[in-house]
């Protein structure tokens, strides 16, 4: 298994887009990495967009990012109540200061610009959340997949493949 000992976590929160948590989840797992849910700590479940459930197995105050080989944002509007949980944009940044892989996908841009990780960085985002990013600092690229140094993004679930790949590529260089 090409991730074998690697540690990763997804994040997750209410109205997550469902494809954008599950899909990581398992593709990772899948090549062998030791995958778990991070949650802000307001829950032990949390619904999707669509009122899917995904359990927790950790809230993010009891996670270092040291203990981390990558974290990966999904989308939806998760980010937008993640951001409100100073431990879950602190394990951001941390992560992403130590070098670790941070990924994020569609509305996730939110949760970068709160954790102040993009200022000269390339990026993708979902169309919407564009302005966003440039105003954070963010070189905002329009393609599936974009990857500055330890971060990676994407726009959106049709980019899940594109996005995976780039994570998996990252963690085995």
């Amino acid at each position: 298994m090409e991730l074998k000992g690697k540690r990763i976590a997804v994040l997750a929160e209410n109205l997550y887009q469902e494809l954008e948590v599950w899909y990581p989840l398992l593709r990772l797992r899948e090549a062998g990495a030791e995958t778990f849910v991070v949650g802000s700590g307001s829950a032990d479940t949390y619904t999707s967009k669509c009122g899917y459930p995904v359990q927790v197995d950790v809230a993010a105050d009891q996670v270092r990012a040291a203990d981390l080989d990558a974290i990966v944002i999904p989308g939806g509007y998760a980010p937008d109540l993640m951001r409100r949980y100073p431990a879950m944009v602190n394990l951001v940044r941390e992560a992403f200061e130590q070098g670790k892989v941070v990924a994020a996908i569609c509305h996730a841009g939110w949760m970068l610009v709160s954790a102040n990780v993009l200022r000269g960085k390339k990026a993708t985002c979902f169309f919407a959340i564009k302005d966003d990013l440039v105003n954070a600092g963010a070189i905002y690229i329009d393609a599936e997949v974009v990857r500055d140094g330890n971060l990676i993004t994407s726009r959106m679930p049709s980019d899940l493949p594109a996005f995976c790949r780039t994570i998996i590529e990252a963690l085995t260089e």
